[in-house]
């Protein structure tokens, strides 16, 4: 699979590498030059426009490296698949990440959760929630059953694991088996169109743009996202539940030092600037956590989805 990964390297400007998969798997050799420490390897949630992102991941690198005292490379991929890929061959050391796909990397590659996110509200989850323009006829989930709806990915919490999970619930969508093929088979059937848009931003962006009757996001999609006067046009019509907040995960060997360093680290951020932590993801910092108390029974309603969860950890 073809993505596109940002590298913070000292010294800067960041630089654009398009590669497959196979890229992220050479990432641990790159800057161990003779007498250089290893670089500490952070991957960031797969973002549509990248190159705007990378300013931001690079605030953040920088106070890891004054503070962990070691060079920090920063990894931005356009999905999901080449981080857990690199998570689990070991050539990344962290990464945040949506909930779902930190459950598949969790059964997959074993990685561990240790922080969570702390979002305006002070809590470490959010809400799902549906959304369509406001002169819509669009009033529940039934109402769906042949329209356009646009999602994050296929593994986004918020924005195909809620609410997709719900209307199976509701027996408007009903997979004709438990394997993946049988999913897409049966959201083709319900739905005029589904588009898998590649974010929050890119699916309201659909929405207001006429392109969808509905998307699907975080419940503060439209006022992270779109400008006011397009929030004024949309409005949402479903909240499905809580989903925890993104996850932070560390590799299931790296060595014990380098994690309680990292986690030091992260924490210092979230005390002293979390003005990083704000334009990076719209949360105020970040608090330590477990696999289990964040994400465990999310995730088993994750394996619980038909056919998404293999598709994704049988995958080789």
């Amino acid at each position: 699979m073809i993505f596109k990964v940002f590298q913070v390297r000292r010294p800067r400007p960041l630089m654009l590498v398009a590669a497959v998969t196979t890229a992220l798997l050479l990432l641990s050799a790159c800057g161990q030059g003779e007498g250089r420490e290893a670089p500490f390897r952070l991957g960031f949630l797969p973002a549509e426009r990248a190159q705007e992102f990378s300013t931001r991941a690079d605030a953040l690198a920088s106070f890891l490296e004054e503070r962990m005292g070691v060079p920090v490379e920063v990894s931005i991929p356009t999905a999901y698949e080449p981080l857990i890929e690199a998570l689990r061959f070991g050539n990344l050391d962290a990464a945040f990440m949506d909930a779902a796909p930190a459950w598949i990397a969790h059964e997959r590659a074993g990685v561990e959760v240790v922080l969570a996110e702390i979002r305006e509200s002070g809590e470490t989850f959010y809400w799902a929630e549906g959304f369509t323009l406001r002169d819509s006829d669009v009033e529940g989930l039934e109402d769906l059953v042949g329209k356009r709806v646009a999602h994050t990915s296929w593994t986004g919490s918020s924005g195909f694991v809620m609410p997709i999970g719900a209307m199976i619930s509701d027996g408007l969508i009903t997979p004709a088996g438990n394997d993946f093929p049988d999913l897409q088979r049966a959201l083709s059937e319900t739905f005029a169109s589904y588009t898998m848009a590649g974010g929050y931003k890119a699916a309201m962006e659909l929405l207001v743009r006429g392109q969808v009757d509905a998307a699907f996001g975080a419940d503060d999609a439209p006022e992270r996202f779109l400008s006011e006067e397009d929030r004024q046009r949309v409005r949402p019509f479903v909240r499905f539940g809580r989903v925890p907040s993104h996850p932070i995960v560390v590799s299931s060997d790296l060595p014990e030092a380098r994690r309680a360093a990292f986690v030091q680290a992260m924490v210092a951020l979230t005390e002293e600037r979390p003005d990083i932590y704000r334009d990076l993801y719209g949360v105020v910092g970040v608090t330590e956590t477990t696999t289990e108390e964040h994400l465990g029974d999310f995730g088993r309603a994750v394996r619980a989805l038909p056919g998404l969860h293999q598709q994704f950890l049988d995958r080789r």
